[in-house]
C-alpha cells in the first residue's frame, strides 16, 4: 500500500476514535446561545431618554479659525473640533450656540441644552462680548430658578467671566504664559464638595502639582489677591488652583462659583488630548490626557444634573 495511503487511513481511524471516545461521556459542546448558566450575567436595554442628554451648548468664535483662509466672510464663526471633542469624550453631544444670531434662536437653544461652554480664542468686545455675557447671565437666571445649568469657561472665556463679574473691563493683569505647560498649586477649596478637582485620582491630583500636566496659553489674567479684594468677585468665586507664569508671578488659574455651577479654567484640558501644533506645547503624556479626561467627566456630570 503506498504511503499516502497509510497515513490517510491512519487519521480517519484515530479521528473516528476520538469521537467513539467523546460521545461515550456526558460533557457536551455547546453553542454560547445553547447555554443557560445561572451566572450570566442578563443586560437590560438601556434607558432610551439617556440618548437625549446631556446636550452642552458651546458659543462660536468670529473667524473662521484658520487666519482667514478658508473665509473671510463678515460674520462666519467657527468652534475648534477640540473643544467638542472635549465634550463628546465626556458622554455629550453639542449644540453650536452662534454669536451672532438672533437672541430668540439662542434662548431657544438654550432650553435644550443642559449646559454651555465658553472658549478660548482672541475676540474681546463687540458682539461676541455681548452674547456671551447673555447667555452667562441668562445661565445665571436659569440656577435661580431651580434649572441646574453648569458653565465652564477656558481661556479667553473664562476671563471675559471674570470681567463679567467685576463689572470692570480693565480687572485683568498682564502675564507671561503663552503656549506655558504647567503644574497647578491647588488650594484647600480644590476638594470641596461639587468643585473640578474633587473627582480627580488621588494620584493625579498629587501628578499636578509637581508635573506639568495642563497648558495656559493666554496674556492676561488675574492674580489671586486682585480676585479676593474685589468684592464682587470674592462673593461670586472661591479660588481652587493658582498657577505661576514665566516671571513668576502668581495668578488664578482655576475658580468655581460658591453659589452657582460655574468653573473658570485658565488652563486648556482639550489641548492635551486633541490639538498638536507643537507652537503650542500642550503636554500629551498619558497623566496629561488623564487630566483631559477627568475635567470633561466632571463637566458632563453636571449636565446630567440639569
Amino acid at each position: 500500500m503506498p504511503n499516502d495511503s497509510v497515513l490517510s487511513l491512519f487519521f480517519f481511524v484515530t479521528l473516528f476514535t476520538c469521537l467513539l471516545s467523546a460521545t461515550s461521556h456526558d460533557d457536551h459542546i455547546f453553542l454560547p446561545s445553547q447555554l443557560h448558566d445561572d451566572d450570566s450575567v442578563s443586560c437590560t436595554a438601556t434607558d432610551p431618554n439617556l440618548n437625549y442628554k446631556p446636550v452642552i451648548g458651546i458659543l462660536t468664535h468670529p473667524g473662521d479659525g484658520a487666519s482667514g483662509r478658508l473665509s473671510n466672510a463678515t460674520g462666519v464663526s467657527y468652534i475648534a473640533a477640540s473643544y467638542v471633542k472635549f465634550v463628546e469624550s465626556g458622554g455629550a453631544r453639542v449644540i453650536p450656540l452662534i454669536y451672532n444670531e438672533s437672541p430668540e434662536n439662542l434662548n431657544k437653544k438654550l432650553d435644550l441644552v443642559n449646559g454651555v461652554l465658553f472658549t478660548g480664542g482672541w475676540a474681546v468686545s463687540g458682539p461676541y462680548l455681548d452674547t456671551l455675557g447673555n447667555i452667562f447671565k441668562k445661565a445665571l437666571e436659569k440656577n435661580d430658578a431651580g434649572d441646574h445649568f453648569p458653565v465652564i469657561a477656558f481661556n479667553l472665556g473664562g476671563n471675559l467671566v471674570i470681567r463679567i463679574v467685576s463689572e470692570q473691563t480693565d480687572i485683568l493683569e498682564p502675564f507671561t504664559a503663552s503656549s506655558l505647560p504647567s503644574s497647578l498649586i491647588l488650594w484647600k477649596e480644590a476638594n470641596a464638595k461639587g468643585s473640578l478637582f474633587q473627582r480627580f485620582p488621588s494620584d493625579l491630583l498629587t501628578q499636578l502639582k509637581t508635573d506639568c500636566l495642563v497648558l495656559h496659553n493666554h496674556r492676561y489674567a488675574i492674580s489671586p489677591r486682585k480676585l479676593q479684594y474685589n468684592t464682587k468677585l470674592s462673593d461670586f468665586f472661591e479660588i481652587l488652583a493658582t498657577s505661576e507664569d514665566r516671571d513668576g508671578k502668581t495668578f488664578v488659574s482655576t475658580a468655581r462659583g460658591r453659589k452657582y455651577p460655574v468653573t473658570v479654567n485658565l488652563w486648556q484640558p482639550e489641548k492635551n488630548a486633541f490639538e498638536w501644533a507643537t507652537s503650542l506645547k500642550a503636554p500629551h503624556t498619558e497623566d496629561a490626557i488623564r487630566v483631559t479626561q477627568s475635567t470633561a467627566n466632571f463637566f458632563i456630570r453636571l449636565g446630567l444634573k440639569h
